[in-house]
């Protein structure tokens, strides 16, 4: 989608923005997070330009499935990317209803499983892909490495 499209969008302020859509939910310790998912982006050879992360339900997120990418399934994230070159810009939303349902499902808490989920949205705006089992693999090996990095 077009940035106008969304109205949470920050054009033209850098950092790492955390909204939410229609959910209630606080991110605790948001000001380290963003600080770890731009060292995510620095990992990675990119500088992490603007990234905002959208916390919403099962139910926008399917809506936006549908609509932006035309998958009329459920999703733990959707990412929209408006990198340009190394300067990463992008915008992650993220279920919090898959989150807490995958967390449950591989035993993982849900702040593991919360974190793992962001990193794989930045590693996606750094370029990754998940389409193949061999990317899949590498994306996950991607994935702990970002994850040993997170200090809270």
């Amino acid at each position: 989608p077009e940035h106008d499209d969304n109205p949470l969008h920050h054009e033209g302020d850098d950092g790492v923005f955390f909204d939410v859509e229609d959910v209630d939910f606080d991110l605790p310790h948001a000001g380290q997070i963003g600080a770890w998912l731009e060292g995510v982006a620095k990992l990675h050879a990119k500088t992490l330009k603007q990234l905002s992360v959208i916390f919403c339900s099962d139910d926008f997120l399917h809506m936006m499935n549908v609509q932006y990418l035309e998958h009329d399934t459920l999703t733990d994230i959707i990412t929209f990317d408006y990198s340009n070159g190394d300067e990463v810009s992008g915008d992650l939303y993220i279920s919090i209803e898959r989150v807490a349902d995958n967390a449950q499902t591989f035993g993982f808490t849900f702040e593991q499983e919360l974190h793992r989920v962001m990193a794989h949205g930045v590693l996606h705006l750094c370029g990754y892909g998940d389409k193949s089992s061999d990317e899949q693999a590498r994306m996950r090996e991607l994935e702990n490495e970002a994850l040993l990095a997170l200090q809270l």
